[in-house]
């Protein structure tokens, strides 16, 4: 046995035999239940345990591990209840998702362990912004995440690495290499010779190392470790091993050749290494019989704990409120002293304000730092905070998105700016698959706010025009703030930076300089819900948010004869479907106005609320007005044609004359 070459004591040894034992016995255990029915789907690491052992061995206990579904040996190596393990896997109430999700889908700050999702990639993003939060916390700590070489063709682990080797990340990526994605070997997935090799690409130190030695892998790691504390920086370890079973149990493994099969059995990492402890005297026969049985009776006694849990009950109050962290609003008045100054302005201020209220408070997005963002709304902020705080990015918005909800996890608040509206589609997986659920699914705030500048009107065409909240609107755990004027625009960004709910922030960008207002230059709050009743009138309500309030305002003013309601939304999700309501009480007649086109917006979800909820007072059908069912257009007189501000009036008058 190596262990005096390496420096291994025997209680190390020892306890390194433990936890590779634990996590096989479950498993064999999972699927005699798998075969009898009693869960209802596995995914093994048998074979594998190893890399997670010694992984976990090799971290402090307060450094974070973002594992995935083959790595059971993460979660009891950290020493996580076996019968809330097994609960979570029962879908019962004592588990880490309260039945929401299966399997290793939850993390648990308690343990340090953040799990995945199964869209695999932004877990490693995410390592990044806990890495960098220890990093501006001046904690000398390491943190390792987990792929599969499938993974590694995902743009996400392209984007993670690139972003820890910028930035120096003590981030230890581990791949485990086990030959096939589901079915599709290796030579079907990659073609360089070691995906270690890829490290070199990124400026990364890069290691290849056999998975399934335990003393291996937990020296390497520990060696490794050890010194990223010292001297931050990213390394990418490939560890070769293989997947002894199906992708999950109904797969099977009809599709690996049986040699193949015979070859990597005889490598399994716990019988060598239990060879290895007896012929060094470590242990005997005797005491690995008393440990299983030990073992045994654990999982026993665990099991059935998790199995006489009752079922969960549902409530329907408690999941629509698991749905956002808690957030107890407080409204902040301003001081007397106004300004008058623009859109952008306001929430450039606003937004200077909130990083001198909350120190923890980190901006990312490409070129807001020296450069100040394409609409300069950062401008000085680096001077101001300095580029720990104003951080220029890759283009990369999945990985940075990823990054942020890291920033969250470790405590921090974050703000994103996407330099396009259009461009968060490059990040849409981590907005409404990670941020967007991670509350619901673990009780994980996600405080992160997303700038989005958008819209028409700015002859920008197809790709820089784009008004898209709809994509958000639809998506439960996401709040969006659309305003219309410069004081909402401060006090509303002012609330989402604080409210620890990721936020879609909507500014439109032919409203940034041409918009003024006076407005508070202290510090201030606005509520997120609450719509603005812009002007009041008796014979129709008109609703809209962004730039049509603007238009509907303009309409009015050249039509003083039409007696409106005008409803500025500022929020839509929240959304004051109250205010919506009492207008139409009064008036009898509804129509709403949007820059969206027309199919699947805000404006149907509206429509439909009040024909269900307010049929009785409607004089007149409920009326939408939107844009083009066609992209957005660069040629100035085809935008014109496009957009709804030309139409608007019509549709109002045909309305009113019903």
């Amino acid at each position: 046995m190596q262990n005096d070459k390496k420096n291994i004591d025997e209680t190390v040894s020892l306890k390194l035999y433990k936890d590779l034992l634990r996590p096989r016995m479950i498993e064999e255990k999972m699927l005699i239940l798998l075969r009898q029915g009693k869960i209802s789907k596995w995914f093994s690491g048998i074979g594998q345990e190893a890399i997670s052992v010694g992984v976990t061995n090799a971290l402090n206990d307060d450094e974070y591990i973002l594992p995935m579904h083959r790595n059971l040996g993460v979660f009891t190596t950290r020493g996580i209840p076996l019968n809330r393990l097994f609960s979570q896997w029962q879908g019962k109430m004592n588990g880490f998702t309260k039945g929401r999700d299966r399997s290793f889908h939850f993390g648990t700050k308690e343990y340090k362990i953040i799990g995945m999702i199964s869209h695999l990639g932004p877990q490693l993003g995410v390592a990044d912004g806990i890495a960098l939060a220890e990093k501006l916390q001046n904690r000398n700590a390491v943190t390792a995440v987990f792929t599969g070489e499938g993974g590694t063709s995902e743009g996400d682990f392209h984007e993670a690495l690139n972003i820890a080797s910028v930035w120096d990340l003590p981030v230890i990526f581990c791949i485990e290499n086990n030959g096939y994605g589901l079915s599709t070997p290796t030579k079907e997935q990659y073609n360089c010779e070691n995906l270690a090799d890829r490290g070199l690409g990124y400026g990364i130190e890069s290691y290849t190392i056999y998975g399934n030695d335990i003393i291996g892998v937990y020296t390497k790691v520990k060696e490794i470790a050890e010194d990223l504390r010292e001297n931050p920086r990213p390394v990418l370890i490939e560890f070769q091993t293989f997947r002894m079973r199906g992708h999950e149990e109904a797969s099977g493994t009809k599709y690996v050749p049986d040699e193949l099969m015979a070859e990597w059995a005889e490598k399994d990492p716990i019988s060598n290494y239990e060879k290895q402890l007896l012929e060094a005297n470590m242990i005997s026969v005797e005491k690995i019989e008393a440990l299983r049985a030990e073992i045994e009776e654990e999982i026993n006694y665990n099991l059935k704990w998790a199995f006489d849990e009752p079922e969960v009950e549902p409530n329907m109050d408690q999941e629509i409120l698991d749905v956002y962290a808690p957030f107890e609003y407080i409204e902040i008045q301003p001081g007397s002293v106004v300004e008058h100054i623009r859109l952008v302005d306001a929430i450039s201020k606003g937004l200077r304000q909130s990083m001198e209220k909350h120190p923890d408070l980190v901006i990312m997005g490409q070129d807001i730092a020296d450069y100040g963002g394409v609409f300069k709304i950062t401008e000085g902020f680096m001077d101001a905070f300095g580029k720990e705080r104003v951080r220029n990015t890759p283009i990369c918005e999945s990985g940075i998105v990823s990054t942020a909800m890291g920033l969250s996890i470790k405590g921090m608040k974050a703000v994103v700016e996407m330099q396009f509206a259009d461009f968060v589609s490059s990040g849409f997986n981590p907005v409404v698959n990670y941020l967007a659920k991670s509350h619901y699914r673990w009780n994980e705030k996600a405080d992160v706010v997303i700038r989005m500048p958008c819209g028409g009107d700015v002859g920008a065409g197809p790709f820089h025009s784009q008004t898209n909240e709809a994509w958000f609107t639809k998506t439960p755990g996401l709040k969006v703030a659309y305003p219309a004027f410069p004081y909402d625009a401060k006090g509303l960004l002012a609330t989402a930076i604080n409210d620890p709910n990721p936020v879609l922030f909507f500014e439109h960008k032919a409203l940034y300089r041409i918009v003024y207002q006076n407005i508070p230059a202290d510090y201030y709050t606005l509520p997120f819900g609450k719509a603005a009743l812009l002007k009041e009138g008796q014979d129709i309500t008109i609703v809209s948010y962004g730039a049509g309030v603007h238009w509907a305002l303009d309409t009015l003013e050249k039509h003083p004869d039409i007696s409106a309601d005008l409803i500025d939304l500022r929020t839509l999700a929240p959304l004051d479907i109250a205010s919506v309501y009492k207008s139409v009480e009064k008036t009898g007649k509804l129509i709403i106005l949007q820059e969206d086109s027309m199919f699947g917006g805000i404006a149907s979800d509206i429509s439909a609320l009040v024909m269900e909820n307010r049929f009785q007072y409607l004089d007149g059908p409920v009326k939408r007005v939107a844009s083009m069912e066609t992209p957005i257009p660069f040629s100035k007189k085809l935008e014109n044609n496009y957009l709804p501000k030309e139409r608007f009036i019509f549709a109002l008058k045909e309305l009113l004359a019903y």
